[in-house]
Formats: structure tokens, C-alpha cells, sequence
């Protein structure tokens, strides 16, 4: 496995925690894209040292900031709490134990303007890197370091060949894949992670097929 520059000296970040900042950070940006609208309510169910030490590391400020889209290393991540609330953004912290999980977990309870809600898991893995676990009470494994594709979609014989068919067809190799139901012939959610980004376009013709919902398009290079 190649060594890139992020591996070797860390992110680019305000301190003082790789994990509870800079990976804090990322977390709240990746569940903006991944909510897709305008935020405004958030409530961040902190579990094991999140819950223990957020105030002191800073790791409520690094969370708002990436849900307001801010890069781990803007000078403004300090005053993020602020900036929130200016934006109408209303923002809550609760310590919260989720089973099993990563010691550094955060599970966002999301609301964007138009009303959606959408309930996002993840975890800071260390060194800045982070891991999304579940996404609306699916497991997924987003590793958030290649781009995806997500859909919910009804459970019906199909599906996973239909969306494959257009991801190969507009030139994007699929890496790996995850596909969960909630229970057999009802409604099920597929993650695609891929080699290269899927167009908005390619997205458009997912969406126009029999029984596919909502579809995420996820970027890793927009968190970083």
C-alpha cells in the first residue's frame, strides 16, 4: 500500500488531537455532505472519550465547524459554536454510550432545511482518519478515503445489477460493496465505494430507476 504525505505527518489541523479534532472535524463534514441540504438542527450523541473529554480537546467546536463545511486546519474552527448559532444552526451535545462501538464515536441526529432527517454513525479511527458505521439504522463501512454511492431502494430482485449496470456502464470501477435490507421484500440500502468519482449525471440515472429512493454521492477529497 502506497504512503501519502497524510499518513506520514498527520493532517493539517488546529490542535490539540489528530482524533478528537481534526477527525472530529471530518466527521461533521462528511454528515453534512452526506445529510445533502442546509442544516438546521443537529444533535451529536458523544460515546466513549468524545463524551469523556469534548469540551477540553475542543471536539464539540471541530464538530460544528466540519457540519458548517470547514476544513480540519481553518482558523475559524475555534469560533465554530458561534458561527452556528449566527448561521441558525442549533446545535446540541449529548453523552450518549453506544454499544460496541469505537472509543471516539459520534452518532448525528441531522434536520436540513427542507425537513429531512437523517441519523449518520461514525467514528475517528486516529491520525485524522474516520470511519462511517451506519447511515438511517443500516450498517455501512464508508471508509470515507474513496468516493461512493449510496442508495435506499425497495428490496427487489434487480436492484443491485440495475445500479452496478450504470456505475460500470459510465466508465467508474466499483471497489467494494455493502448492501443491507431491513427486512426481505421491503427496503434495503446499497454503498458503493469506487476507484473514482460518480458523476451527478450517472446519480440522475440511478434515481430515474423502478424503486430507487434517495441516492448519496459522497466526495472524500471535500472533507479533507
Amino acid at each position: 500500500m502506497e504512503t501519502g504525505i497524510f499518513d506520514v505527518t498527520g493532517p493539517v489541523m488546529i490542535g490539540p488531537s489528530s482524533s478528537h479534532t481534526a477527525g472530529a472535524a471530518r466527521l461533521g463534514k462528511a454528515a453534512g455532505i452526506i445529510a445533502d441540504g442546509k442544516l438546521v438542527e443537529a444533535d451529536c450523541e458523544l460515546s466513549g472519550s468524545f463524551a469523556r473529554t469534548y469540551k477540553g480537546h475542543g471536539t464539540d467546536k471541530a464538530l460544528a465547524a466540519g457540519l458548517l463545511g470547514m476544513d480540519p486546519g481553518d482558523e475559524s474552527l475555534k469560533d465554530a459554536l458561534e458561527t452556528a448559532e449566527k448561521r441558525g444552526l442549533r446545535l446540541r451535545f449529548i453523552k450518549k454510550d453506544i454499544p460496541d462501538a469505537h472509543p471516539n464515536t459520534v452518532r448525528f441526529r441531522l434536520k436540513t432545511e427542507d425537513g429531512r432527517e437523517t441519523t449518520i454513525t461514525g467514528s475517528s479511527i486516529g491520525g485524522g482518519m474516520i470511519r462511517i458505521s451506519a447511515l438511517d439504522g443500516y450498517p455501512i463501512s464508508l471508509s470515507c478515503e474513496t468516493p461512493a454511492l449510496i442508495t435506499f431502494h425497495e428490496d427487489k430482485p434487480g436492484a443491485l445489477s440495475r445500479v452496478s449496470s450504470i456505475i460500470y456502464e459510465n466508465g467508474v470501477n466499483i471497489g467494494s460493496m455493502v448492501l443491507q435490507r431491513s427486512s426481505r421484500g421491503r427496503s434495503a440500502c446499497m454503498c458503493f465505494e469506487t476507484d473514482s468519482p460518480v458523476s451527478r449525471k450517472t446519480a440522475d440515472e440511478i434515481r430515474k430507476l423502478p424503486g430507487i429512493g434517495r441516492v448519496i454521492l459522497f466526495n472524500p477529497e471535500e472533507t479533507k
